[in-house]
């Protein structure tokens, strides 16, 4: 694909996954497939999570090692890993109520910094993220380059932080 199509590609799929997203609170729940039981999507989201986190590990520690075909291979996972994520994210709020965090003290605000940063930062690294991959299939290195230095701790901070997230509110969810 020319890289100027990837460019409007990447802003659509941007406004059209925040966008599904955003929705999630504004629309009514749904059973998206009758008689299923979504409870255990939470979990599934935190292990995708951790499994992104550790893919872009993986991939940090091979370019460090000037190992490309081990680095890109990493990225590759780590995406097909937040693909599937992103599924199972809409799946389940599409699907059920929203679970409020029922702490207090210290550890309730220490939730919401957490949540508030991994909400802002997961919508910036959309379009990052699909833009240094396109930089990447693109041979557009230096770029690729560029924009990774960001791209890399934010999305890490984002796959790490959906961790916690989860493991903050489990004891709220409805089972």
């Amino acid at each position: 694909m020319p890289y100027r199509n990837s460019i409007l590609l990447i802003w659509v799929l941007t406004i059209v996954i925040n966008g599904l997203i955003l929705l999630t609170f504004f629309m009514p729940k749904v059973s998206l497939v009758a008689g299923c039981d979504y409870s255990s999507l939470p979990m599934l989201n935190a292990i995708l999570n951790g499994l992104t986190f550790f893919s872009l590990l993986f991939a940090l520690f091979a370019v460090r090692r000037k190992d490309i075909l081990l680095h890109r291979s990493s990225i590759f996972l780590a995406f097909s890993f937040t693909s599937l994520f992103l599924f199972s994210y809409l799946l389940y709020h599409f699907s059920m109520p929203s679970t409020s965090y029922k702490g207090d003290g210290i550890l309730r605000e220490i939730y919401y910094f957490i949540l508030v940063t991994h909400v802002v930062l997961a919508a910036v690294i959309v379009p990052l993220g699909l833009l240094a991959m396109a930089f990447a299939l693109n041979n557009r290195i230096n770029q690729h380059r560029k924009i990774a230095r960001w791209t890399m701790p934010i999305w890490l901070y984002v796959s790490f932080t959906g961790v916690v997230v989860y493991l903050l509110i489990n004891p709220y969810y409805q089972h």
